[in-house]
């Protein structure tokens, strides 16, 4: 069983060449480049211009998203996120791979990945390694900008794999769920500041930082071993959890590696720590350094 799923959830870079090579990129699959990255450092828009996967679209995560809201990358609504992917040729019946050009290998594409899946898609992958390891494998890449055939895309939002601050306030004083955070430990633990904003934790979360997952040349690490690193951080993949982190999206990596063990029904706390930390009480905001000082 857990092979099947690690061969959804991921294709290799060997996979989606022979795919592009043989010509299958079309209605039936669609590959889409999600990368994001501060501004001040890099142009992933201008980047993938210059270079991307052979029939890649480019995904906006800042076009594809609440534009609404005070807090970076929450969910558009069903009726946006169906018409967005629509037009990059994405129907109910694509296989979607999605990758980024993180240097870590893999960033944002998880977040892709969950997006997907909470608004009903099921057959969507992410490219394991991301398009670091696409190039460095020697795979072909292009400047040619395609123009997919719009599709019609119907959204369905699934509750299950989404949290609310609300659902996550309640949870504070039942403990109905794990609540894993995949930040840095030093974010995490509230000693060092999180972008400009001050950093701690949800009472009674358990910290695994996202790149745990990854190995040193950016791929998914193996079942066995992601199974190792929920177990010595007690994480129950048998009972219900919940990821977190500052935003939205490296929490996507914990959903992402607790799939490949078999557990499709982690979900996302949207607003994370950006939403948490502006509302929640004080007392739900653990931090050492706060606790040092006082």
């Amino acid at each position: 069983m857990a092979r099947q799923v690690l061969g959804r959830a991921l294709v290799t870079a060997k996979w989606l060449s022979e795919a592009v090579q043989a010509g299958r990129v079309g209605p039936n699959l669609r590959i889409l480049d999600v990368s994001w990255y501060p501004p001040q450092e890099r142009n992933a828009r201008q980047e993938f211009k210059e270079r991307h996967i052979p029939g890649a679209s480019f995904f906006d995560i800042e076009e594809c998203r609440d534009q609404s809201s005070p807090y970076d990358f929450m969910l558009p609504s069903e009726s946006h996120f169906a018409d967005y992917v629509g037009r990059l040729g994405v129907s109910n019946d694509t296989h979607v791979v999605v990758y980024d050009g993180d240097n870590l290998g893999t960033f944002y594409a998880p977040r892709a990945w969950w997006m997907f899946r909470t608004f009903g898609h099921k057959e969507v992958s992410v490219l394991n390694g991301g398009f670091k390891n696409w190039v460095k494998e020697g795979h072909p890449v292009t400047a040619e900008i395609s123009q997919p055939a719009p599709a019609v895309f119907k959204a369905r939002l699934n509750t299950v794999l989404l949290k609310t601050f609300e659902e996550m306030i309640q949870n504070v004083g039942s403990l109905r769920f794990q609540v894993v955070d995949s930040r840095p430990e030093g974010r995490f633990r509230g000693i060092e500041l999180d972008q400009g904003l001050e950093s701690g934790h949800i009472p009674g979360a358990v910290n695994i930082p996202f790149h745990s997952f990854l190995t040193e040349t950016g791929h998914e690490k193996s079942i066995e071993e992601i199974q190792e690193i929920f177990c010595q951080k007690n994480v129950d993949l048998s009972k219900p959890l919940v990821a977190t982190c500052r935003k939205g999206v490296t929490a996507c990596h914990i959903a992402l590696a607790a799939y490949l063990c078999g557990k499709r029904d982690v979900a996302v706390y949207d607003g994370s720590w950006s939403e948490w930390f502006h509302r929640a009480p004080p007392r739900y905001k653990v931090s050492e350094l706060k606790r040092n000082k006082a």
